[in-house]
């Protein structure tokens, strides 16, 4: 009896080839990255980010030959400029990979979630682990340098609860008080001024760094956007008394010279403003607060306008990649 092939599916094909995307980026930052970083600690941690990285591109490469999948472009040493001075702290790089691996972790878990073939399932299973074990590294030396972002601190409950109204749910009426927060509505307020902290200093590292003029105001409107969200969520923090807690210190360098490829910049913030955008869409859905719910989803559309502005510089100067698809049926009908 002979061995059926199994072929990949669409959600294999998709998840592998935006893997392969986001795995060459990372691999051009980290190494960008450990040409200046001075502690030691910090230093390992980027190298094991760097490490999977590239062993990920490795695997990623041997399958899609196996399978005659053509290998996308990617980023490569072409996109970087090693010879840069140094244009992020070793803080910054620190809480950049404890960012990283937290939107990896969701990424892979839902690839390992669309995928069948048992190959497939190992090398996601695999990724997964990894980018878990660097998340728990990576803020194991926030911790001990005193350098992480910890979420707010609330009094733990001392007894069981029920909603016993409506009024738990509004929030929209300026005129009636609006409850509390709860613990789900803060973590998810504040994990969000987090990710948007870091978006700051990318957006702002970006623009100082970019010889072209139209994406050094792409990224310009790209922080004021993420500095106008972090203040949203931070005031609605504050009207219940609860101060976000200090963030560390996320500086950049005063460098000008370009350190990374436009196209590869361009990338990099559409993959966060698409993190973003699903961290936006899991806080409203798990806020019980009308007001909370509703802010996500305008500033959501922000984002969404913002990208969809990003998309088209990158389209207009060839730089955005085009995932796998499927052959239009009726094109080929009519040009045979």
């Amino acid at each position: 009896m002979t061995d059926r092939k199994i072929y990949l599916t669409s959600g294999e094909i998709a998840s592998l080839w935006t893997g392969y995307m986001n795995d060459s980026m990372a691999k051009c930052v980290l190494s960008v990255m450990l040409q200046h970083i001075k502690d030691s600690e910090i230093n390992a941690v980027i190298q094991n980010a760097y490490d999977n990285s590239s062993n990920n591109l490795e695997q990623l490469q041997t399958i899609f030959e196996q399978e005659n999948y053509a290998i996308p472009t990617g980023f490569n040493d072409n996109d970087i400029n090693l010879d840069a001075p140094w244009l992020y702290t070793d803080t910054f790089c620190l809480n950049y990979i404890n960012h990283l691996s937290r939107v990896g972790m969701i990424g892979y878990s839902g690839a390992l979630s669309m995928s069948t073939r048992e190959d497939i399932r190992e090398y996601f299973t695999q990724v997964l682990n990894q980018t878990a074990n660097l998340f728990n590294r990576s803020s194991e030396v926030a911790l001990s340098k005193g350098v992480t972002a910890r979420h707010p601190y609330m009094e733990v409950p001392k007894e069981q609860a029920y909603v016993d109204s409506k009024n738990y749910l509004s929030g929209l009426n300026p005129f009636n008080e609006k409850r509390p927060l709860n613990a789900v509505e803060i973590s998810h307020l504040y994990l969000n001024i987090m990710t948007n902290s870091i978006g700051v200093k990318l957006c702002l590292s970006f623009a100082q760094t970019s010889p072209t003029k139209e994406i050094q105001e792409f990224m310009l409107r790209g922080k004021e956007v993420s500095k106008k969200h972090i203040k949203i969520f931070a005031d609605t923090l504050f009207n219940d008394e609860i101060e976000a807690s200090r963030l560390p210190d996320l500086s950049v360098s005063d460098s000008t010279t370009q350190t990374f490829s436009d196209k590869l910049i361009m990338f990099h913030m559409s993959l966060m403003m698409t993190a973003g955008v699903g961290n936006y869409a899991t806080a409203a859905a798990a806020s019980q607060r009308n007001d909370l719910v509703i802010n996500y989803e305008r500033l959501s559309l922000e984002v969404a306008k913002l990208a969809k502005s990003g998309a088209e510089i990158m389209i207009k100067n060839h730089w955005l990649e085009q995932p796998p698809g499927i052959k239009d049926k009726e094109k080929l009908a009519r040009e045979k």
